[in-house]
């Protein structure tokens, strides 16, 4: 496993197997790995309150006292792109593996199980939260630059995205062709557009995130 780019990288193991979470812990130390371990679900969800600002994922055991893994999972819901989990148990069966994955979990592993196997699935793990945090963090940065937008620039872009010409969106607006082109250059400049189909594409990103601010 490399951990070239995961220096910043927090694992979570979630086991109530002391041995279990001691193994697991040496094991990913070793590799360079940060880690925080908890004996239950509910210690984790006490103590993990957001994302942290680099990659992470959760080495969750399924059967656990009180809230177990698959609850757990359920309460994470959308929050695994950023927190996606690695299943292990002792007491797996096929139905359950289905049940997990359909839900988002990155990989199922019975115990005991082989540590590269461990590691392949924690390295997935983190590459997909790590692809999950530069989309929110782009995401953050274009809602940013259409923030920066005029009401009468905004105006111009819905019209623009609308397949719209210079003349006719100047006829809607009551304004006139050259102040919509001073517009669209103002517009193209903000938000680092390259083309007009880069500008749509990005309007339509928002919409889709629903990442459109006020």
């Amino acid at each position: 496993m490399s951990t070239s780019g995961t220096s910043a990288a927090l694992v979570h193991v979630v086991d109530d197997d002391l041995s279990v979470r001691e193994a697991v812990n040496s094991l990913l130390r070793s590799m360079g790995l940060r880690v925080r371990t908890y004996a239950s679900a509910a210690d984790f969800r006490e103590q993990w309150t957001e994302p942290s600002p680099g990659p992470e994922c959760l080495v969750l055991d399924v059967r656990m006292p009180g809230l177990s893994g698959l609850e757990l999972q359920r309460q994470l819901g959308p929050l695994q792109q950023r927190l996606p989990i690695v299943f292990i148990t002792a007491h797996g069966d096929i139905p359950m593996t289905v049940r997990a994955m359909k839900a988002g979990a990155i990989e199922f592993l019975p115990k005991p199980f082989r540590d590269q196997d461990l590691l392949d699935a924690i390295q997935a793990s983190l590459a997909r939260s790590g692809d999950a945090l530069r989309d929110h963090e782009s995401m953050r940065d274009l809602q940013a630059r259409f923030g920066t937008l005029t009401p009468r620039e905004r105006e111009v872009l819905e019209l623009l995205a609308q397949g719209l010409r210079n003349k006719q969106t100047a006829y809607q607006l009551g304004i006139t062709e050259v102040t919509v082109k001073v517009h669209r250059h103002n517009i193209m400049d903000k938000m680092q557009a390259g083309s007009v189909a880069a500008l749509i594409g990005m309007l339509q990103r928002l919409r889709h995130a629903g990442g459109m601010p006020d």
